[in-house]
């Protein structure tokens, strides 16, 4: 049983433990959190990494006067047991428990929300900003890993930091992995920092406050182990000059060049992220400094749970497990594969047979199944790290020459590319591939990372083409159109399993704009509903079906597969037929393909009722499982036979009145 976490229930009981009750507590966290997520499933590793590290912050600082930014926030357990949400901790990431991110409404000690990364820095000098226009002297803290280096908006932050404020503290916490990892110079730049770290200005500075601190056992030993992992981890290297450009300060030195000293922001470390006490000196040494200043913390994702740090992108994000083994729960062998990894599968032969294929991934090999692309033909796959800016611009740049690269980003992160698929995709008409995984929802993850939004940004946009599979095989004829198209091309698919159907060996090549009639009416005398259900809600649609044909309605069903262009010809002859159309989509309601039909219809002088179901217009929370949500918010049969009796009986006593009135 735990003999100090369970006491631990404010920031303010961290300051009253000794330096020994500190460590203690810090293997209790990580005993509860590999114990937790072992039945819930979340973000292990990196939070594992983090312990020490949120520790210190919140022996040192004092929050919520004190403000910590989380990068990303995926790395916030901890800091959510040490703020009153122990006894809640059990119910993170399920239906009415806490978030797995930062969340403002849940707590006063979560001062900004994010699970986007690159968000930190900006988002905390905007803070400094307005401390310093109000005259108060409250520490700010930015807290982002080395994964968010790749991210364009982190480098606008530190051009402006030293311009904007003189009291900024950002701790880099560098454990090499992004999920997957990290790619790029950046990654290359900070690993020699690590092996070539050169000696910092401010080290003499930080063993001088060291030696001033109380002669308290406590401060005694931090400044005995803070002098002992100086002489480790700031060692002095050789004072020859460098040919490195990264390295060199130009008049044979070292430690001017440093990406953060050029921008006007003072760089300490790099230092050990487990030890404590160093830790502890550290920031307290921080809150001193009168100028903006970037502690360099090397951390271990998955620090000590054996499995994690074997396996550290498996247990960055994961379901349940077995906590002796590490072991995930087997798939159910009759399960269908997973939408993402039909996706993979398609990539690697469709690249074998056509050149001009190219797959591109933004941090998320695993996620998308891309990796599977890297292992079968390594040449002709890119991973940009967290840049989906980069990602969709770099495509342009090689559908210019011939290519399709194939853009394969979720649905939420692509938002952030959004001027580059309207100023660069389209407006140039280049043939861009998008494959937006994780449209729809993302239960677990909650509003952060539904993606429920590309329908309405993307069908406001010229040249063009977004598609949406009712099931596997359809998705990979899809893509071998979309291949054969010379226009930027979208085609949105869900997270988890696929719906279980056989895909062809040669892929067909679709009709743009064309709808597929399911199920035509059968004329039965009943009254007629047509409905369309987009994409993955077809099963949904299907069940819907047979309740209301069990009710005596004729019910036809249509897959749309065309968000745009529409099928404009079957639309409206399902819209003169039939008496109510019923749209579904697992998207927002507001600018989605309901409206597109609405559009339609109403150019087309056509009055049927349309009945449309989806997302409603509010940011959905997080839940256990998708089916939780679409209870809640009524994509459900029960619900949508409901309305189209509603509907029904609304027009009935519509008639009757002017029935009465004549």
């Amino acid at each position: 049983m735990s003999r100090f976490l369970e006491k631990v229930d404010s920031p303010v009981h961290v300051k009253k433990l000794t330096l020994e009750q500190l460590q203690q507590l810090a293997e209790e966290i990580r005993q509860e959190m590999i114990t937790t997520l072992s039945r819930s499933g979340g973000h292990l590793g990196p939070n594992l990494g983090v312990v020490e590290l949120t520790l210190a912050l919140h022996y040192v600082f004092s929050t919520p006067r004190d403000k910590f930014l989380w990068d990303v926030s995926h790395q916030i357990y901890v800091h959510k047991l040490l703020t009153g949400r122990r006894n809640q901790f059990h119910t993170i990431r399920s239906t009415g428990g806490i978030s797995g991110f930062a969340l403002r409404s849940e707590s006063e000690h979560d001062c900004y929300g994010a699970a986007h990364a690159g968000t930190a820095l900006s988002a905390a000098l905007g803070i400094c900003a307005a401390r310093d226009q109000r005259g108060t002297d409250e520490n700010v803290v930015a807290i982002f890993g080395d994964a968010a280096l790749t991210n364009g908006i982190s480098f606008e932050a530190l051009n402006n930091i030293a311009h904007t404020t003189k009291k900024f503290i950002g701790v880099l916490n560098d454990n090499e992995w992004g999920i997957a990892k990290n790619v790029g110079a950046i990654a290359g730049y900070l690993n020699k920092l690590i092996t070539h770290p050169s000696y910092n200005k401010l080290a003499r500075d930080f063993e001088r406050f060291v030696r001033r601190l109380p002669k308290g056992e406590l401060a005694l030993k931090l400044a005995h182990k803070a002098e002992e992992g100086f002489k480790g981890a700031l060692t002095e290297v050789g004072r020859q000059p460098s040919q490195s450009v990264l390295e060199a300060d130009g008049r044979g030195g070292y430690g001017s060049s440093l990406i953060f000293e050029e921008m006007g922001v003072r760089y300490l470390g790099p230092i050990d992220g487990h030890n404590l006490p160093l830790l502890i000196s550290t920031l307290e040494f921080a809150k001193t400094c009168d100028h903006p200043i970037v502690i360099h913390v090397l951390t271990k994702k998955g620090q000590g749970y054996e499995a994690a740090l074997k396996n550290p992108e498996k247990f960055h994000g994961l379901g349940p497990y077995d906590v002796v083994t590490g072991a995930t729960l087997p798939a159910n062998p009759g399960a269908p594969p997973n939408w993402q990894d039909v996706f993979g599968q398609a990539m690697v032969r469709l690249c074998q047979k056509d050149n001009s294929i190219i797959g591109i991934t933004a941090a998320m090999p695993s996620g998308t199944s891309l990796k599977l692309l890297e292992r079968a033909m390594p040449n002709r796959y890119y991973d940009v790290g967290i840049a989906e800016e980069h990602a969709v611009l770099f495509a342009c740049g090689m559908a210019t020459m011939g290519f399709h690269p194939v853009c394969a980003i979720y649905s939420t992160f692509l938002q952030r590319a959004y001027d580059c698929i309207v100023h660069d995709a389209a407006l140039q008409d280049l043939p861009v591939i998008f494959c937006m995984d994780r449209a729809g929802l993302s239960p677990q993850d909650g509003p952060t990372h539904h993606g429920v939004f590309d329908i309405s940004y993307v069908r406001s946009v010229p040249n063009c083409i977004a598609m949406a599979p009712k099931d596997e095989d359809e998705l990979v004829d899809m893509m071998f159109t979309a291949t054969r198209e010379q226009h930027p091309t979208f085609i949105r698919y869900p997270r988890g399993p696929a719906e279980g159907v056989p895909v062809k060996e040669q892929p067909g090549l679709l009709e743009i704009g064309k709808g597929e009639i399911i199920r035509d009416f059968s004329n039965n005398g009943g009254r007629k509903i047509a409905l369309f259900p987009l994409g993955n809600m077809m099963s949904l649609g299907r069940a819907t079906a047979v309740q209301l044909s069990a009710d005596g309605y004729d019910v036809a069903i249509v897959n749309p597969r065309f968000i745009k262009p529409l099928d404009a010809g079957l639309t409206g002859s399902f819209g003169r037929t039939a008496e109510v159309l019923v749209t579904m989509e697992d998207h927002v309601l507001m600018g989605g393909y309901g409206s597109a039909v609405l559009e339609l219809l109403n150019e087309k002088r056509i009055t049927t009722p349309v009945i449309m179901v989806g997302w409603p217009d509010q940011f959905v929370e997080h839940a256990s499982t998708v089916e939780d949500l679409r209870g809640k918010y009524g994509l459900t049969v029960e619900n949508i036979v409901a309305k189209v009796k509603a509907e029904f009986a609304a027009a009935g006593s519509a008639v009757a009145q002017l029935a009465g009135v004549m």
